[in-house]
């Protein structure tokens, strides 16, 4: 399955408590996303939590898109990406 790179923006910054709510709204995402075969991975998040930076396994960058609008998320760039692992060379 192919592995993209999610870009997206918030300019009122990201707010997801560190809580039990928090909890019930990353798994609404990842319900949201199972619906056209997306896996989040994993996200990085900008220090003033305007940015984001997420890892997802699907089977296409429209299927990115199509999960991104049914959990109301929006979507700057995606990128189609590979692992380099940089001990792989020792």
């Amino acid at each position: 399955m192919p592995r993209y790179l999610v870009e997206r923006s918030f300019p009122e910054g990201l707010a997801i408590p560190v809580d039990e709510d928090g909890a019930k709204a990353c798994q609404v995402v990842v319900d949201g996303n199972a619906t056209e075969g997306v896996t989040w991975i994993h996200s990085y998040v900008t220090t003033d939590k305007r940015t984001t930076f997420c890892v997802y396994d699907g089977p296409s960058p429209e299927a990115i898109r199509r999960a991104a609008e049914a959990n109301q998320l929006p979507v700057d760039r995606i990128t189609e990406i590979r692992v380099l692992e940089p001990y792989f060379y020792r």
